[in-house]
């Protein structure tokens, strides 16, 4: 369990601002956290051996150019990068990213890989394609669409769920938005800069009863990426390497009819593998960067990782342990639920500011003297569930 624990260390990240580009270049942005990520590690860029593009949602040919090493051929890297290949697994990429790129460095066969995504869902995709894409993606063709099953349904469903079982209220599934939005207030990268009270929240219009719409995510374009290689090489390369000390998974269904009755029940081992592995517990952890897409979902992660008692993270939140000055700050960056939905960036923004705090680069959102940082990734319609935790020493 424990043998890549501290061998590999993120070294560097790039990240442009989420939100609605219509003149920002698909391939401009993606090049432009490249060679930031390069920059932050101080590390040369014929040093990075492998790419790995994480799939675009947006538009196919985008999708199909980044597959063919149009990352490579953009960063000069021709004559020395020994493989190009996509990886994609929707909003938990950035885990499996991470897995394979420590497996890389950590067996000898990279030096440092280079994961980037880069996605125009606010503006480079077509508003009725969006909303088919999220209303037949993940679901049954056969057995959940007849009946009207979408991806907004899913929310709806997920919170009546988690509330019936845990007696979580309302206004403390907004409270979510409200800590979010706090934090996005101090990310420049942020889309949604605007604060919004819980009671602004439960007082918008009911989509998918009983998620309302200020409980949604908005798409957006947006592009981040990180560089991975190994503890020897990161040592020499920053004094604020992001040290990978954990890692756990599982991956449980592709329908929501078929996910499991006790989600915290069948996700639970990834939380346990990851902490063995690191060899820390839920106490030690000073961030937690948790995946959403919807807020019910940040809530259901507190409780997997134990971070929260069953039933009690709600309240957590609304007492406003989560926002900024709060005991544990949560999805510093704001989340997809402020700083935009991305498509299969949304996990990848995770990491990279879970990499940001470990590394102290978080600007007004630096969380002091945090040594652990704990983060989540999701696909599909909840198909799995993974868990990393970054350290700031091995």
């Amino acid at each position: 369990m424990s043998t890549i624990r501290g061998k590999a260390a993120i070294v560097g990240i790039g990240e442009v601002p989420t939100g609605m580009y219509p003149d920002r270049s698909f391939i401009d942005a993606a090049i432009s956290v490249s060679a930031d990520a390069i920059k932050d590690a101080g590390i040369n860029k014929n040093d990075i051996d492998t790419v790995i593009p994480i799939g675009v949602v947006a538009n196919s040919l985008d999708n199909a150019n980044m597959v063919c090493s149009w990352v490579v051929e953009e960063l000069g890297l021709g004559s020395v990068a020994k493989s190009n290949f996509q990886l994609m697994s929707g909003g938990s990429s950035s885990a499996n990213a991470l897995k394979v790129a420590t497996a890389l460095v950590t067996t000898g066969l990279s030096k440092a890989v280079l994961v980037v995504h880069s996605d125009r869902m606010g503006t480079g995709l077509d508003l009725n394609a969006a909303i088919t894409m999220f209303a037949k993606a993940s679901i049954s063709q056969e057995y959940e669409a007849p009946f009207g099953f979408s991806q907004l349904a899913l929310a709806g469903m997920l919170q009546q769920r988690y509330m019936y079982d845990t007696g979580t209220t309302e206004r403390q599934i907004a409270s979510v938005v409200e800590s979010l939005r706090k934090w996005a207030m101090l990310n420049p990268n942020a889309m949604m800069k605007k604060e919004r009270s819980a009671d602004e929240v439960v007082d918008s219009p009911m989509l998918s009863s009983p998620v309302r719409k200020r409980m949604m995510n908005i798409l957006a374009d947006g592009a981040a990426a990180f560089i991975v290689t190994t503890k020897e090489r990161a040592d020499d390369m920053t004094d604020t390497p992001a040290y990978i000390l954990g890692m756990g998974s599982r991956c449980t269904n592709f329908t929501v009819t078929a996910q499991p009755t006790n989600i915290i029940k069948a996700w639970g081992p990834a939380a346990k593998e990851a902490y063995e592995m690191a060899s820390v517990g839920p106490k030690d952890i000073g961030v937690a960067e948790l995946y959403d897409a919807f807020p019910t979902f940040i809530l259901i992660s507190m409780e997997i990782l134990d971070l929260c008692k069953r039933g009690e993270a709600g309240k957590f939140v609304e007492d406003g342990h989560t926002s900024p000055g709060g005991k544990l700050p949560v999805s510093t960056n704001g989340a997809m639920m402020a700083q935009g939905h991305t498509g299969a960036g949304g996990g990848v923004a995770i990491l990279v500011e879970a990499a940001r705090q470990i590394m102290g680069k978080a600007g007004e959102r630096q969380v002091k003297d945090v040594k652990y940082v704990v983060e989540t990734a999701s696909g599909g319609v909840g198909m799995d569930f993974h868990v990393g935790i970054l350290g700031r020493e091995v």
